[in-house]
């Protein structure tokens, strides 16, 4: 199926336009290559006879009061990460990076590293809540990121529970505090440091073209880069299964396009008309 005539005519521009495209990814694209969403049924952990929601976990009042707890959760959750493949939507939008070069900016709120394994580059990658690819000092002795600890059994149950080597291998070899997921939990704010928030934001204001795929703008940093490419007027392109907040923005604008329908399907399609395939 060729792209609908209203949205070709609203990505044109963009293709010599000196502004750079950004792309914002959210869980739907993940969806596509198996990596569940971790609400409903997948979204419990039972630690005792109590059982948490994801939400209660993705805590750092949680991590202290239970850190092997929410390590089990974690690595349960990086193991379904890491027996997933990235999809042609992934494949597609490192391909459009390749081809802009500095004209290129994704901000992802997956942690999966999806992205990165499909070739998107680091630089051009604002993973603003973070990548499960990666741990830090939980006491702050260094905000320097680590590779996640090599001895970890990549195939995690479901179930199973932090053992006592795995908890050696999860601590910090200068202070012998407890690493963390370098992820951003509900009670923690963006930053720079971590999350790239001032240059994500930066890359909205300046942004010739937005894509927004795979997500339902329940978190705040999206919302904010949604909202600020909507009030520049700037067009705005918005791929989901399932009609949105930001998808009623792109309807109610002059400069936006709502696509219905899964990334894959679509993604490749918009890249190669971008790039001019």
């Amino acid at each position: 199926m060729d792209l609908p005539e209203e949205l070709r005519a609203l990505l044109e521009p963009a293709r010599d336009d000196d502004r750079p495209i950004l792309a914002l990814t959210g869980a739907g694209i993940s969806a596509e290559s198996g990596i569940p969403t971790f609400r409903g049924a997948d979204g419990y952990w039972t630690v005792g006879s109590k059982n948490y929601r994801a939400e209660e976990l993705a805590t750092f009042t949680a991590f202290r009061q239970m850190p092997e707890a929410v390590w089990s959760w974690y690595l349960y959750r990086r193991s379904a990460c890491l027996a997933a493949d990235p999809n042609p939507a992934h494949q597609a939008l490192a391909d459009l990076e390749h081809q802009l070069g500095d004209r290129w900016r994704l901000a992802t709120q997956n942690v999966d590293g999806l992205h990165l394994r499909a070739g998107s580059t680091i630089v051009r990658t604002h993973q603003i809540h973070g990548n499960l690819d990666f741990t830090r000092c939980a006491d702050g002795c260094s905000g320097e990121l680590r590779p996640f600890p090599a001895g970890i059994d990549r195939a995690w149950r479901r179930g199973r529970q932090v053992t006592a080597d795995e908890a050696a291998q999860l601590r910090c070899d200068d202070c012998g505090g407890w690493l963390r997921p370098h992820v951003l939990w509900f009670d923690e704010c963006y930053d720079e440091e971590h999350y790239r928030f001032d240059s994500t934001m930066r890359a909205a204001n300046d942004a010739g073209l937005l894509l927004v795929i795979g997500t339902s703008g329940a978190t705040n940093l999206p919302a904010q880069i949604c909202a600020l490419v909507h009030q520049r007027g700037a067009p705005m392109v918005v791929v989901n299964q399932d009609p949105s907040p930001f998808s009623a923005m792109a309807d109610g604008s002059d400069s936006g396009h709502f696509v219905q329908g899964g990334a894959v399907e679509w993604i490749p399609k918009i890249t190669d008309f971008l790039i001019g395939r």
